[in-house]
């Protein structure tokens, strides 16, 4: 008894179908864009340049430290992550002209006018090694929700509307007068291991 060839599949198209399905899903699917940290970086110095020793006021920077516990210690003191926004929010816009403060500058800004604004503030944020992801994401979100939370009130009182409505003028007036100042330095080894 002879057996029988069994007939062998054309597979030439499935390149042509597999790559078809590939460009659909690539075309279909959506991407998280908002995921990430923005930030402005400063500008690389030249070859051979050396980075110049700054001199800050201690009045002019907010610390905040994250342990390795998660634990949030703002200007030396143990806060909540509740708390953490509003205290960077009257940091930055020092209301009362408190000397131990940013010092107040007055300010001249094209659609805004004259206005006193905290010109030298800085945010430091740091973490210790062991510090969670998550709890440095929400401090962060924390410090850049207290920056919108200002220009959104400022655009509302000088413009009338919120500040994502202002036009891009306006916006830009408005970031003059808060511009967002957040330092991060590298981890280190702060203490409360885990």
């Amino acid at each position: 008894m002879a057996k029988r060839k069994t007939p062998g599949i054309n597979a030439s198209s499935m390149a042509d179908i597999s790559f078809l399905l590939l460009i659909f899903f690539l075309v279909t699917t959506s991407m998280d864009v908002n995921s990430g940290l923005s930030r402005k970086l400063p500008p690389p110095l030249p070859p051979g340049a050396e980075q110049p020793d700054v001199e800050v006021n201690k009045r002019n920077v907010f610390v905040v430290l994250i342990n390795s516990n998660n634990q949030i210690m703002a200007q030396g003191q143990m806060v909540n992550i509740r708390d953490l926004k509003e205290k960077a929010k009257n940091f930055i816009q020092n209301p009362n002209n408190d000397p131990t403060l940013p010092a107040l500058t007055p300010v001249n800004i094209p659609l805004i006018g004259n206005i006193n604004v905290t010109k030298e503030h800085v945010i430091s944020l740091q973490n210790d090694r062991g510090t969670d992801y998550q709890a440095y994401l929400e401090v962060q979100n924390e410090l850049v929700a207290a920056y919108n939370e200002l220009r959104e009130s400022l655009a509302i009182e000088k413009f009338g509307v919120h500040y994502t409505a202002c036009t891009e003028e306006q916006q830009d007036a408005i970031n003059k007068v808060y511009p967002q100042k957040i330092s991060e330095a590298e981890p280190k080894n702060y203490g409360g291991q885990k």
